[in-house]
């Protein structure tokens, strides 16, 4: 469902067409808001679209990074299922092993046995 919003960002009125609830959006425009005042504030001969360039430059950078971090997380967990898998292929080895070795030991058990007997 696509909703018209209506946000006003330093002093002007923008009309948004989204899929986002009103209150999602008008959350992202009090932040934009927030962060150009801040850098106005900051440095006077700043002009709002100067401002909003910068915040524009600083969220792409943020984003940038949470991806690179994002991605290094997805190869950390396939690295992590990968050792898993390694990891489960070994025990099942060894159990076979095991077994191998006790069915082994159950033979020579009972060629003891069969000795002792006669």
């Amino acid at each position: 469902m696509s909703n018209k919003v209506k946000v006003v960002i330093c002093g002007k009125d923008f009309t948004l067409q989204t899929a986002e609830s009103s209150n999602y959006v008008f959350g992202l425009a009090r932040t934009l808001e927030s962060r150009i005042t801040e850098i106005t504030d900051a440095n006077s001969s700043a002009s709002p679209f100067t401002a909003a360039i910068m915040v524009g430059l600083a969220t792409l950078d943020d984003l940038n990074k949470a991806n690179a971090k994002l991605d290094s997380i997805r190869d950390q967990s396939k690295e992590y299922v990968d050792e898993a898998g390694k990891t489960r292929l070994e025990r099942d080895a060894a159990m076979q092993q095991v077994e191998a070795l006790k069915s082994r030991i159950a033979e020579l058990e009972r060629e003891l046995r069969e000795k002792d007997a006669k």
